[in-house]
């Protein structure tokens, strides 16, 4: 079950059900098991009604602007986040893509969607921008050592993300070039 605490998270399912997007939430209290040790769990999968793939999600909170200088579009991540949504991916198969899904509280005059595209949830104003995690490993540098984390050049991370919307009502066709590479590029070596 997600961290229903996390108001982040709370807000996406709350979006997904709005959306009537058929879904699960996944167990976040245990790491999973695995031959080489623990993978960290998804957050959700999204199965879009009438599309041959399902997304698995990673729900990452951000502000919008965030920190005492009002950043815009912060979008890290830990290499352990891609690292693991990389071998879930692999693990179920062709059929299912790992998504990063930035849930943007904004807290400015700015937002990073269009006021159709926002969510009202609990008093805040929430914006899901989505990012695959092969256009996201491809584009990823590595901002902090100590704490290992990752992020992408907002440049790049303003062209590839997309409204949460499109991802779940495009359809989407696992397989093609996309899976034959995927086992080579998914792991990041930082």
């Amino acid at each position: 079950m997600t961290i229903r605490s996390n108001h982040y998270e709370a807000a996406f399912e709350a979006y997904l059900r709005h959306l009537q997007a058929p879904y699960v939430a996944v167990d976040e209290s245990r790491r999973s098991i695995a031959a080489d040790g623990t993978i960290k769990n998804v957050d959700f999968i999204v199965s879009p009604s009438g599309s041959e793939m399902s997304w698995l999600v990673d729900v990452k909170g951000r502000q919008f602007p965030s920190g005492r200088k009002n950043r815009y579009w912060k979008n890290w991540a830990t290499i352990d986040d891609l690292q693991s949504m990389a071998q879930w991916e692999l693990l179920f198969g062709p059929q299912f893509r790992g998504l990063f899904v930035f849930a943007y509280c904004v807290t400015g005059d700015m937002a990073p969607l269009p006021q159709n595209l926002l969510f009202p949830f609990r008093g805040e104003v929430y914006a899901f921008v989505g990012v695959r995690i092969d256009l996201y490993a491809a584009w990823a540098r590595r901002i902090s050592p100590k704490w290992r984390t990752i992020a992408m050049p907002t440049t790049a991370f303003r062209q590839l993300a997309q409204p949460l919307k499109l991802f779940l009502e495009t359809q989407a066709v696992s397989g093609g070039d996309f899976d034959r590479r995927r086992a080579t590029e998914m792991a990041p070596m930082f």
